[in-house]
């Protein structure tokens, strides 16, 4: 009897437990949902896909200034966020993290300030281990709450937080703690989870981040863009207003693919409400790539309020339809040709969810265009390793 009533205590234990965790869960997506932040995929730009760890205060400030004078703050990249490398690689004797003084001899918090003086958010960079991927300054990981109580007094707005040299322990047990001590920091800092997709982030982070890696890093070539679209889209269900799906950061505009791969990339990654944030140096744009970065139209489908992620809905071969529901019951459209030569893509509106009577007007995203009245389907030539991309509105 004692044996069956202790059994049964510790079932009953276990049950509390699993409650607990899972009400803890909500608690904090409730949390990051009430403090406003990641309601649609960030924007913004990261110092590491153009500059790796050659960083210092004078080319942030400088970036920040460009981000306003090419007018894409005022299309809402917002984030300038510092990536490995910023701090000195030992803590100072109360055990923080400091600035390296080399490169940011002013420290992060007059940094900060100068971001914010133009309008603009500034994001930082640690790792849930014991040291940074580059191994050039100390992770978070035992520091978590000391760390975002430091990031929060410089008036940092934005974590990366990094996986490397973790011990070994799961990220489902690292990651839930920085959440945590950025709510308890006592200033909103969105939370970009970057786990690489070890442990399918998607199915558990939306509980404590803004937004979670669903691959590992990109580089600036058609075919590790292309995988990472399709390595991200198989979890296009789990994205929403709070926490999206992060195949990881833009390479428009860094010279290794063509201007064609490069509409694809942005388009993918907007119809896919991944983040935008730009991976090149905004300092010297050239007119291709600040026209790619700056399509307002582009730019709307992935800030749609709708917040559903779109996907890949058909295939036929190298041809790929891809398609998403929007606001005002849009629906957003690319036509991906991923072979080497010219091709002619249709999408049905069977493939898309309307109904066979629909009329539509189809607006093209990059010619600036609209075709008016259009019946059953939309189909355009797309040349090779490029694409078309439309809003389609009920008439």
């Amino acid at each position: 009897m004692q044996q069956q009533q202790v059994g049964c205590f510790l079932v009953i234990a276990a049950a509390l437990w699993c409650v607990c965790i899972a009400e803890s869960g909500h608690h904090l997506q409730r949390k990051l949902l009430q403090n406003g932040l990641g309601l649609t995929p960030q924007m913004g730009w990261n110092s590491w896909n153009h500059f790796q760890c050659n960083i210092q205060e004078k080319l942030i400030k400088e970036t920040a200034d460009a981000m306003v004078s090419t007018g894409l703050a005022a299309l809402g990249y917002k984030y300038i966020n510092l990536d490995d490398c910023w701090a000195e690689l030992n803590r100072d004797s109360k055990g923080n993290l400091v600035a390296k003084g080399s490169t940011f001899p002013s420290g992060i918090k007059a940094l900060a300030d100068y971001v914010h003086g133009k309008g603009l958010k500034l994001g930082i960079y640690s790792d849930a281990g014991t040291q940074t991927c580059s191994k050039q300054m100390p992770g978070s990981l035992g520091h978590e709450e000391q760390d975002a109580k430091t990031f929060a007094s410089w008036g940092v707005d934005y974590l990366k937080y990094d996986n490397c040299n973790n011990n070994n322990i799961s990220p489902k047990e690292r990651y839930p703690v920085m959440a945590k001590a950025l709510l308890n920091s006592g200033r909103p800092i969105f939370f970009s989870l970057c786990e690489w997709g070890q442990e399918d982030p998607a199915t558990w982070a939306k509980s404590i981040g803004n937004s979670w890696r669903t691959t590992g890093d990109i580089s600036d070539n058609w075919d590790s863009m292309t995988s990472r679209a399709d390595l991200n889209d198989k979890w296009a269900a789990y994205a929403g207003p709070g926490g999206w799906n992060d195949p990881d950061m833009l390479e428009v505009g860094n010279g290794g693919m063509s201007t064609q791969e490069y509409r694809s990339h942005f388009s993918i990654w907007a119809l896919a409400k991944a983040p935008l944030l730009i991976g090149c140096d905004i300092r010297s744009l050239d007119a291709v790539t600040r026209a790619l970065l700056s399509n307002h139209e582009v730019i709307a489908v992935n800030q749609d309020k709708l917040g559903i992620q779109g996907k890949k809905i058909k295939k036929d071969g190298d041809s790929e339809v891809w398609g998403g529901a929007l606001s005002g019951n849009r629906v957003a459209v690319v036509l991906w040709n991923r072979g080497s030569s010219q091709a002619t893509i249709t999408a049905y509106w069977s493939d898309l969810g309307l109904k066979s009577n629909t009329v539509v007007n189809a607006r093209d995203l990059w010619a600036h265009s609209t075709r008016y009245s259009v019946k059953g389907q939309i189909s355009a030539t797309v040349a090779s390793h490029d694409c078309n991309m439309y809003v389609l509105s009920p008439k």
